[in-house]
């Protein structure tokens, strides 16, 4: 039987590293800063263990380095685009280094180097856009059964593509718009999160809120401040979530927005089926921008896949872009994954380039 893309069942209370357990996943954002995410994470740790009732004696680790787990990912790719020079490079070399003992604590890491390597048409190979990146970096605590407590930098629960984006747990080599450039894709913060049983399915819950903004902010980047929000999800036949944000991003005037986002994911036998959408306004109620995408997956034996996905995305003061794209992915492992697709649209832009894209992708 075809594999399929089931990675995304693992929830947030059961970290641990398999391919089943990279529910959160970070894109290329914010430059390592060791003194002030050292002062970050003492105040945030503090603030965790002041809120939680101490734990039991028995509750007491029994090994404590026997808890620690270490994995990661990596992907290389082409990008020849339809105007501009071929790219080749490795896209990410991300460690995951995490902890679980028998308290209720729970720690996870992800370092990145981002672009370590890369080659243009018509230069040398060069190193120059490489940077090191703290994708998350956060302490987890369980208070009962339904209510978890999680201190740190996380990835924004907002819509299902920012929660999994690592590249071997998704079909393709490129991102939709929609799910990178409407709101931030990582916080450092704190979050309750949770489920509740409900009939058959389960409810799932995040309420989360921004303490310290990132330090670093790299060229072209949207920067974005005082996020806070909640995403709730109903899993069953078909996984529905809702996503509710307001943030303001860092320009002139400062304007603030409130993000309304709807995502669902559907497996049918070999067959996915998945979409998401996000419409943000600002606080005086006008239109502030908006995005969505639809995405079909269908198994065309031998763990092949064809994969097809449309797109829409617009930003305030610009233009609307459309996207289509067609292509194909070899899962020949669980945790190896081989992608080629042709993206098609409207306007050409840096961050989503119309041409042929290719990738190879591991997760370890």
């Amino acid at each position: 039987m075809a594999y399929t893309m089931n990675f995304e069942i693992v929830r947030i209370n059961k970290i641990r590293m398999s391919a089943k357990t990279w529910q959160e996943h970070g894109e290329n954002m914010m430059r390592l800063k060791s003194k002030s995410l050292s002062n970050a994470w003492i105040f945030l740790v503090w603030l965790c263990l002041m809120s939680v009732q101490p734990l039991q004696a028995e509750e007491e680790p029994k090994d404590l380095w026997g808890g620690f787990n270490l994995g990661g990912y990596t992907s290389a790719g082409v990008v020849l685009p339809r105007h501009e020079s071929a790219e080749v490079a490795i896209n990410e070399v991300s460690l995951i280094l995490t902890w679980e003992g028998d308290s209720r604590f729970k720690f996870f890491s992800e370092l990145e180097l981002e672009k370590p390597l890369i080659w243009r048409e018509g230069d040398d190979f060069s190193k120059q856009e490489s940077f090191l990146d703290v994708e998350r970096l956060y302490l987890d605590y369980n208070l009962n059964e339904k209510l978890n407590v999680r201190a740190g930098r996380y990835l924004t629960p907002a819509g299902r593509w920012n929660l999994i984006h690592a590249s071997p747990l998704v079909w393709t080599s490129s991102r939709p718009l929609a799910t990178s450039n409407l709101f931030p894709q990582a916080l450092n913060g704190v979050m309750l999160y949770g489920a509740i049983p409900y009939k058959e399915e389960a409810f799932e819950y995040m309420l989360f809120g921004e303490l310290m903004k990132d330090q670093d902010v790299e060229r072209d980047e949207i920067e974005f401040r005082d996020t806070f929000g909640a995403r709730f999800t109903l899993s069953g036949k078909v996984e529905w979530g809702l996503s509710l944000l307001e943030f303001a991003e860092n320009v002139a005037g400062r304007p603030r927005f409130r993000m309304l986002g709807l995502d669902f994911h559907s497996r049918y036998r070999d067959w996915e089926f998945s979409g998401e959408a996000f419409q943000r306004f600002y606080t005086n109620g006008k239109d502030g921008g908006k995005g969505a995408y639809l995405q079909a997956v269908a198994p065309l034996g031998n763990q092949w896949f064809a994969v097809a996905r449309i797109e829409n995305f617009q930003r305030p003061t610009e233009s609307a872009v459309d996207r289509w794209l067609v292509g194909t992915a070899w899962r020949m492992t669980p945790n190896r994954i081989l992608k080629m697709e042709y993206v098609g649209g409207d306007e050409q832009r840096e961050d989503s380039p119309k041409g042929f894209l290719a990738s190879f992708a591991i997760l370890f």
